[in-house]
């Protein structure tokens, strides 16, 4: 893999002073950013994250990867045999989350709007807390081949999940409910996405502005801050069972 992927195979040293040297022609690695997580494994995430997020996954190569850990390119393989399965990795931390929470509110008895609204909130938090933007990456072209077919179906699984909902929504409210607008709720808070590439950073107004807009574009004309209230008492059972 390190060959297609055009990466340089001088062998590299830790000095006793913890910097990096090349063990032939080249410069010593400059100090690396810090990185999250109490692991290797995590820390290449981290560090292909903000790459794949930024120089775009194309231009991106598992020596720079390495070198931005501060590792050597062979110990990334052992973590991670290719360049794809690092970004698997990372498209599965952005799904996987939602569609466990998606999975148990189906299950549970709320009123629907109330499911809802914490299924929104929820995940428009935690793409609104990711350190890098990592829902960017689900524009790839890459995530059309086969390669890619167990995320696109976790994707729809929370897709539909959405659409359930909102669809037990439009039935409550009746004729005020607009046909077809149960597949907007899950396209909404996505829009979270493109916010944040345009605006450089995760919109603070979001968490609360995209459920609340959920719920009125399928005719909910309820109490917003009591749905909201109901949301998280919600959340905050379903974390502690």
């Amino acid at each position: 893999m390190a060959a297609a992927d055009g990466a340089d195979r001088r062998p590299r040293s830790r000095c006793q002073n913890g910097q990096v040297a090349n063990l032939g022609p080249g410069r010593p690695r400059s100090e690396q950013r810090p990185r999250r997580g109490h692991t290797p494994r995590a820390e290449i995430l981290d560090a292909a994250g903000e790459l794949f997020t930024t120089n775009g996954y194309a231009n991106t190569s598992t020596r720079a990867v390495a070198d931005a850990v501060g590792i050597r390119q062979a110990s990334l393989y052992h973590h991670f045999a290719a360049k794809d399965d690092i970004l698997d990795a990372l498209l599965a931390e952005t799904i996987a989350a939602p569609v466990e929470l998606a999975e148990r509110l189906r299950a549970d008895t709320d009123p629907a709007p109330t499911r809802l609204y914490a299924l929104a909130w929820f995940d428009v938090r935690q793409l609104c807390a990711a350190r890098w933007n990592l829902g960017a990456l689900y524009l790839l072209p890459e995530l059309r081949t086969e390669r890619f077919a167990a995320f696109r179906l976790r994707r729809d699984e929370l897709r539909g999940h959405y659409e359930t909902l909102a669809e037990a929504v439009i039935e409550g409210v009746g004729a005020a409910g607009i046909p077809g607008a149960e597949v907007l709720p899950f396209r909404l808070v996505e829009t979270v996405i493109s916010i944040r590439s345009d605006e450089g950073r995760a919109p603070t107004y979001a968490e609360q502005t995209i459920p609340d807009a959920a719920l009125r574009m399928l005719g909910w004309a309820g109490d917003l801050e009591e749905a909201r209230s109901d949301a998280a008492l919600l959340l905050e059972r379903l974390a502690a069972d």
